[in-house]
């Protein structure tokens, strides 16, 4: 096993026809500029090499394994090839691909698990090819969850010292009301403490709880889920020393003086908590699961269609995404959740 100072990350390609390989091909062949950590890129090494070629990059691909891939990263993108039918069609996703992107991401999974790798950054994929090669999970998220066993994965968006948490995510606002439960929020609240402490090294973080309801609810007077469920569950968090405060109105709590008083803000509902970060730092904000036994980050942003194959895309949340895995590993150094 390698030293745990050049351990590579592993990043997966995603989406074949999306802007994934693209952008991940672009990092490397400005490696040395950017100052960039070794990685393998788990994919389909001739896809790879056509991608490369038809967005005119000057590098060179070359098949690896996380052992061989510190020492190949200076001259040679190491690939850790999968096999299977890639087609290269940017914008037209193909259901044959489908199996090829699944498996990329359980081997980077497997890689991380075993200490080969020390994290793993995940280009977006499309969930309706993979769907059409079996896959059965609701996202990118769960799967990683099922990879690594772990019961209660969080969304976490990040953007320097902003962070936010969606309690719920990819669920109708119709369905929020009555997935809202105090476990769930104590539950939420706890991971993302802990979290916060192991990964990010804040001794003792600062969660912000927004309320539901227009004004958190007014008492009860709008709505009584703020006053019933949001409340007494940061009460429980309060109790268990975890600093945690609200519910407050959401539509002040953001306002970034207010949210840098929090080492992260906990939203009700995927977009109460997704808008505002979009909003500061569409470009460079990171998509970060909390409650793995491993570092995983990911752009924030989807597939692209309409830009793969161009050259266009921008690099930013990508190249953030490696960055704060790297942090997050302490810079090759491996950390052990506790």
């Amino acid at each position: 096993m390698p030293d745990q100072l050049h351990l590579p990350m592993a990043i997966t390609m995603g989406e074949p026809a999306g802007l994934g390989p693209d952008l991940a091909m672009q990092l490397y062949a400005a490696r040395q500029q950017l100052g960039l950590p070794p990685f393998i890129l788990y994919g389909h090494l001739e896809f790879l090499r056509a991608r490369a070629e038809r967005l005119g990059l000057d590098i060179t691909l070359a098949p690896g394994d996380p052992a061989s891939a510190a020492s190949l990263f200076p001259e040679a993108l190491p690939v850790a090839h999968v096999e299977g039918l890639v087609p290269d069609k940017p914008g037209a996703p193909s259901a044959l691909s489908g199996k090829v992107v699944i498996e990329a991401i359980a081997r980077a999974v497997e890689a991380s698990l075993t200490g080969a790798t020390r994290g793993i950054v995940t280009a977006p994929i499309h969930k309706a090819v993979l769907y059409a090669a079996g896959f059965k999970h609701p996202g990118h998220t769960e799967y990683l969850a099922a990879l690594c066993g772990a019961p209660m994965p969080l969304m976490m968006l990040a953007h320097e010292d902003l962070r936010v948490i969606p309690a719920t995510i990819h669920v109708p606002l119709r369905e929020v009301p009555g997935l809202l439960t105090q476990d769930l929020l104590v539950s939420t609240g706890r991971i993302a403490a802990h979290s916060l402490r192991t990964r990010f090294g804040i001794a003792e973080p600062r969660l912000g709880f927004a309320g539901i309801n227009p004004h958190a609810g007014e008492g009860g007077a709008i709505g009584r889920e703020d006053f019933d469920i949001v409340a007494p569950a940061v009460a429980q968090l309060q109790h268990e020393g975890i600093a945690a405060e609200g519910p407050f109105p959401a539509d002040t709590l953001f306002y970034p003086p207010h949210w840098r008083r929090f080492d992260a803000i906990i939203g009700m509902y995927h977009d109460q908590a997704l808008i505002p970060i979009k909003t500061v730092a569409f470009e460079e904000a990171v998509n970060v699961t909390l409650g793995l036994p491993i570092v995983r980050t990911s752009p924030d942003h989807g597939t692209a269609f309409d830009l793969a194959g161009t050259g266009r895309g921008s690099t930013a949340s990508f190249l953030a995404a490696i960055r704060l895995a790297d942090r997050l590993t302490n810079g090759g150094l491996q950390q052990q959740a506790a």
